[in-house]
């Protein structure tokens, strides 16, 4: 083998992720509330970006692009101008927008400003408000937390170490109010005695909400007995054997308590007031709502529409204004600036429309494979995967699982994430497979209606094979368990508690 210098000739294949690429997969990704914010940080590194006024049906844009809208009908089949398109060869199958008229839409009435110029009148006559519409006043301010309830009621009943052993525990509850721990261990740390511990947590679990710092639900639920003055020995002993409320076990209860079983009922009816979880009542942090990325609408003709949800983004455009006042007169270094900005714009504005067309054309095929469920309900969903989506539509599947992940569908049955129609299916008599989803359904529906005979879950099999669904003891059991129901045992138990 030779040392000296040579030329040689390879062939290999690599995937080169462009920029382009990876900002047409991260938005396919965005929900439409992260892609407001995106768009909204995207605006302050391009200023040639500009959010403009929605034009009207049919009328030219301040960016000179028709802005008509374009709901695309269930029963339409588009050809593949969607993301794959985009990936391949970098250009859009158009340029206009995809939006929707929303003038007589029935879903984008979300927030106050997306109200009728004359609510605010009319809310007032109603409701009694001043004459400048919305009572701002209104909007409560966030709620204390947890903490800060029981830091304030500490303060004003301790001093010294024993405000100091009551903020550690405060500090060491969970979300639910519970100490996790133990007193010997608080009284390590401070370097007190683990009955000065005991003292203060039995004085801080008499707090509002009572019961929290409970290390146990049966210390949590005695500390609420105490606070109604119920703490009696019979109660105390029914509070010490909750494993036996659990059972079912009256027996066993009228034995421990030492009283007959009417008044186990009543102890047992008193139970049920109290709270389990008192640091609820002011813990977690506030519900988020869900912004619905797509609305489905009957249409005249008894079919079924599908619009993308435009109330939440700001319609971009190219502020060609701006654009002619820099260039004029412009050093080179500023020109380059200026067509940079141009083209990040021109491909940003493809990107939004080809992620608005893909997002579209995988839920109006969702809508027409499942039009069962939108016109009956849950028991007619069928088996989907996202390959037959994928198939149907011309697209890869990784693009139809981004455009289902976290993006959400609102129709006349409610608000559906659009992985919610991707389910396995369940062989039937009649050859064809069932929504697995439709059969947990049906098992509730059963276990809903069932009467003083409970149903075990050998008689929903044979309930269910009768109805013609193929399906074995195991699953029903699964999927009874997923839907969070109890065995029989535990529901002829459960019933009999709620009898008494």
């Amino acid at each position: 083998m030779g040392l000296g210098p040579r030329l040689e000739l390879r062939q290999s294949q690599q995937l080169v992720m462009t920029p382009q690429l990876q900002l047409a997969i991260k938005l396919l990704t965005l929900t439409n509330v992260e892609l407001e914010g995106w768009i909204g940080e995207e605006m302050e590194r391009n200023p040639l970006l500009a959010s403009g006024d929605v034009a009207e049906p049919g009328e030219a844009g301040p960016s000179g692009v028709d802005a008509s809208p374009d709901p695309l009908p269930v029963s339409e089949h588009s050809s593949n101008t969607g993301l794959e398109s985009l990936l391949q060869n970098g250009t859009s199958g158009g340029d206009a927008p995809l939006e929707a008229d929303y003038s007589s839409e029935r879903f984008h009435h979300d927030c106050t400003s997306d109200q009728p110029a004359d609510w605010g009148e009319r809310a007032n006559q109603g409701a009694g408000g001043d004459e400048d519409g919305f009572d701002f006043d209104r909007i409560a301010g966030s709620d204390a937390t947890l903490a800060e309830v029981l830091e304030r009621q500490a303060v004003a009943q301790f001093s010294g170490i024993e405000l100091a052993i009551a903020r550690f525990i405060i500090d060491g509850l969970d979300e639910c109010g519970y100490l996790a721990e133990r007193v010997d261990d608080i009284a390590d740390r401070l370097g007190t005695s683990p009955a000065d511990v005991e003292q203060v947590l039995a004085r801080v679990q008499m707090f509002d909400p009572v019961g929290v710092a409970a290390r146990t639900l049966s210390e949590c639920l005695i500390a609420q007995a105490r606070a109604v003055d119920r703490c009696d020995p019979a109660m105390l002993q029914l509070l010490r054997n909750l494993d036996l409320v659990a059972r079912g076990d009256m027996a066993g209860l009228v034995r421990k308590c030492g009283v007959d079983r009417e008044d186990i009922v009543e102890m047992i009816r008193e139970l049920k007031a109290y709270d389990p979880k008192p640091g609820l009542r002011y813990g977690g942090e506030a519900a988020t709502a869900v912004v619905p990325d797509v609305f489905v609408l009957r249409g005249a003709d008894g079919g079924w529409q599908v619009t993308l949800n435009q109330a939440t983004l700001p319609r971009l455009i190219i502020d060609r204004q701006y654009q002619s006042e820099l260039a004029a007169g412009a050093d080179r270094a500023t020109t380059s600036f200026v067509n940079e900005c141009v083209a990040s714009a021109n491909w940003l504005l493809k990107a939004l429309d080809q992620r608005a067309r893909t997002i579209v054309r995988v839920a109006t095929e969702i809508v027409r494979l499942q039009q069962g469920f939108f016109e009956q309900g849950v028991s007619q969903l069928k088996p989907l995967t996202l390959r037959q989506v994928a198939e149907l539509i011309e697209m890869h599947e990784s693009t139809v699982s981004r455009v289902t992940s976290h993006k959400y569908l609102l129709c006349e049955r409610g608000l559906f994430e659009l992985k919610y129609f991707f389910t396995s299916g369940v062989g039937s008599g009649d050859g064809e497979t069932a929504s697995a989803l439709a059969v947990k359904d049906r098992i509730a529906r059963l276990i809903a209606a069932e009467g003083e005979d409970v149903l075990s879950d050998d008689k929903l099999v044979e309930v269910l094979q009768g109805e013609g669904f193929d399906i074995a003891r195991r699953t029903v059991a699964k999927y009874r368990e997923a839907l969070g129901l109890g065995s029989s045992v535990q529901r002829r138990r459960a019933r009999a508690l709620k009898a008494a």
